[in-house]
């Protein structure tokens, strides 16, 4: 959607910019009666956080997969108002993105089995004590059980960050090189998918990295090119 992200109120005269804000409404009286001024702009992206605090303090009073579920309705609510295009900026694939999916995913995996192992209960409590602060537990602690949800996460943020380029380049030229990573990108999403997550976790973190890579190429900001990140996922071996 592409808006006029400078607003002047017609009430009070107040200015401010949309693009920061995500408010139509004026923040000096409320109202929502505004003006925009300058060039239209791609914004996909909401001013939304995602906060789990009062959710993680129930960890010891309920079921530990209620507690996710109520996580995961954050979660959804908070994925669904995101995007990666501010004011026309392509913005990074944050991890605090992907640990929301994945928090959905494990859910999901959960449901119908309360008993968890041990490794299982840490993994779990481990992303749902860090996804609002953008971490996730590192590759190697994802218990086979679980290893499904991760990639799934990753399926689904590739497939998202890859459509939100595809807009922001609309209006570019993209040369030949990062034309190929982007179909490469939506082939590895898919094939994953096909998959229903369940790779090595180091693979989907593999794809994770190149999707992340592009997007700082393209903002002029990353150390690898189209070229490298296509030859990165050529390499991907998905045999466990």
């Amino acid at each position: 959607m592409k808006v006029r992200g400078e607003r002047e109120c017609t009430e009070c005269g107040t200015r401010w910019s949309y693009f920061e804000t995500g408010s139509v409404s004026c923040p000096g009286c409320g109202s929502l009666r505004s003006v925009g001024s300058g060039d239209r702009r791609e914004h996909t992206d909401a001013a939304v956080t995602l906060d789990l605090t009062d959710v993680r303090a129930d960890v010891n009073d309920r079921p530990l997969v209620d507690v996710v579920g109520d996580a995961t309705d954050r979660c959804r609510t908070y994925v669904a108002r995101r995007g990666f295009i501010a004011g026309g900026d392509l913005r990074p694939l944050d991890e605090t993105y992907v640990a929301a999916l994945e928090l959905r995913s494990v859910h999901g995996l959960l449901v119908g089995h309360r008993s968890l192992g041990d490794d299982e209960q840490l993994y779990v409590l481990s992303l749902l004590r860090d996804a609002d602060d953008g971490t996730r537990p590192p590759a190697a602690d994802v218990p086979p059980s679980l290893r499904a949800a991760r990639g799934i996460a990753v399926a689904r943020a590739v497939t998202d960050y890859r459509r939100a380029i595809t807009d922001w380049a609309a209006d570019r030229s993209l040369d030949s090189e990062t034309t190929t990573a982007i179909e490469a990108l939506g082939d590895h999403a898919t094939r994953l998918d096909g998959l229903d997550g369940d790779v090595d976790p180091v693979t989907a973190g593999t794809i994770l990295s190149a999707t992340r890579s592009l997007g700082d190429a393209l903002r002029g900001e990353g150390k690898t090119d189209a070229a490298e990140i296509v030859a990165q996922l050529d390499d991907l071996d998905y045999r466990d």
